[in-house]
């Protein structure tokens, strides 16, 4: 009998381990960060049909000096990528590499930068970090939710 517990166990470990990970419906809303009159937005929507479309701009007092559309799409295969598209530039990907509860890494060696990405949330908002593979050059964004 123990032997029979021991193998429901493990076949239900190893369902756990192939299943889908969920979207992070957690960085859905509308964020800023704002240092003086410099500031950075996103947009997320929430997850559904196996998409997140998200939008981001940057800008100083009331100029515009980015944008950026993005979105977090589940592939084929079943896995969560990140899809950039900085100022209307062609599309790069950036597989899904880790994701905890409120936490999501996606990574894309090949690409100049960012190489890799990572969002987490915290009781005060949504954060963000961008940088190379080994983490080195590291921008971050503490962005809060936004009020209007």
């Amino acid at each position: 009998m123990k032997t029979i517990a021991m193998m429901a166990a493990a076949l239900m470990l190893l369902g756990a381990q192939d299943a889908p990970v969920a979207e992070p419906g957690w960085m859905a809303g509308e964020w800023i960060e704002a240092n003086g009159d410099a500031w950075a937005e996103e947009f997320w929507t929430h997850a559904r049909g196996g998409l997140m479309i998200g939008a981001g701009r940057t800008g100083k007092g009331e100029k515009l000096t980015g944008w950026e559309a993005m979105r977090i799409v589940r592939g084929a295969d079943g896995k969560l990528s990140f899809v950039a598209q900085p100022g209307g530039a062609p599309p790069s990907s950036f597989p899904m590499v880790s994701s905890g509860e409120r936490e999501i890494v996606f990574a894309n060696p090949a690409h100049d930068y960012p190489q890799k990405i990572r969002y987490w949330r915290d009781e005060a908002g949504l954060n963000a970090e961008i940088s190379l593979i080994d983490g080195s050059k590291a921008q971050r964004f503490a962005f809060r939710p936004m009020r209007r």
